[in-house]
């Protein structure tokens, strides 16, 4: 389900890389050339390109990008550029260093990443910062969200699917969430054990029947303490749990229609979810705000920033 948009024809990576070398000399820096090629390369070729860029020109192609360009527009370039995993690592060192704030973009990146790629990031976060993820979350964190977030982040998670649900324990452990979620005992062991540990597809059986057994989802069932921090970031890794598009849809919502766009958290959306499920985030978003996703960010960007996102949308004419 993903946007971008590849030529039928691919360049091999020693004329992409050559292209990329002449867009980075001169007096003025070719953007329009660098959108044209990174942001129509799946992962795999732009590590390719970046490879034979260092081969042939002996520099980081990561580095030439930061000297060349600046603003949104680097940062999407950047981000995008980066191996999936060493953006996500990127990604959670930027959330630590800001904490309080962006506990939800650690939850985002631990719940809604398959079971070994989320893994491939804790081993590029150690590469590169000397220092496990769990270490640092333990660190920057305390009380009731560090018990959230710590096993989060340490479960290596049996990714599953639906045939392999077994019913009688999605029966039982809806019973158990209910009856803590009731008595708002939001921190009780077992229910961050079955929302930590258990496969997407159990959890959503799980949370089905909830739904069915007690008339409503288990995340109106936390409505009422939505103000609290702990139950913010519950929500969070339950949403991106089960239905992730509708979290990046609210995300996406929220960065475009606030006063002055989040191209923070704008960038973070696109750059991370266009190889994987950005059709279903960008029906969603039609679906809950009638206009299409790439109208709605390209009223509110412009320049090359906004040329970069509609490409890795796949509303470019490349």
């Amino acid at each position: 389900m993903a946007s971008l948009r590849i030529p039928a024809n691919i360049p091999l990576p020693e004329e992409d890389s050559e292209q990329l070398h002449k867009a980075f000399k001169g007096w003025g820096t070719n953007e329009g050339m660098i959108i044209s090629i990174l942001a129509h390369r799946n992962a795999t070729q732009r590590s390719f390109i970046r490879a034979v860029y260092a081969a042939n020109y002996n520099k980081d192609l990561l580095k030439e990008l930061d000297k060349e360009l600046s603003g949104d527009f680097e940062r999407a370039v950047m981000l995008w550029t980066l191996d999936p995993t060493e953006r996500d690592a990127y990604l959670v060192k930027e959330s630590t260093k800001m904490f309080t704030a962006n506990n939800w973009v650690l939850v985002e990146i631990a719940c809604t990443r398959p079971a070994l790629e989320f893994f491939k990031t804790k081993q590029a976060y150690q590469a590169r910062h000397k220092t496990s993820l769990e270490e640092d979350v333990a660190y920057h964190t305390s009380g009731d969200i560090r018990k959230l977030l710590l096993p989060l982040v340490s479960t290596f998670r049996y990714d599953g699917n639906t045939d392999e649900v077994n019913v009688k324990l999605a029966r039982s452990e809806a019973k158990i969430l209910h009856k803590n979620i009731t008595e708002k005992a939001y921190t009780d062991e077992d229910l961050i054990r079955i929302l930590t540990t258990r496969s997407k597809a159990q959890i959503n059986a799980t949370l089905n029947h909830f739904k069915d057994n007690f008339g409503s989802s288990i995340t109106n069932f936390l409505k009422e303490d939505s103000d609290d921090d702990y139950v913010q970031l519950l929500k969070t890794a339950i949403k991106c749990l089960t239905i992730p598009e509708k979290y990046f849809e609210k995300v996406l919502r929220r960065a475009i229609n606030k006063m002055g766009t989040d191209e923070w958290a704008l960038t973070r959306v696109v750059t991370t979810r266009a190889e994987v499920d950005m059709e279903r985030i960008k029906e969603e978003y039609l679906r809950r705000n009638s206009i299409p996703l790439d109208r709605a960010i390209a009223k509110d960007t412009s320049g090359d920033y906004k040329d970069m996102l509609l490409a890795l949308l796949g509303h470019d004419h490349a």
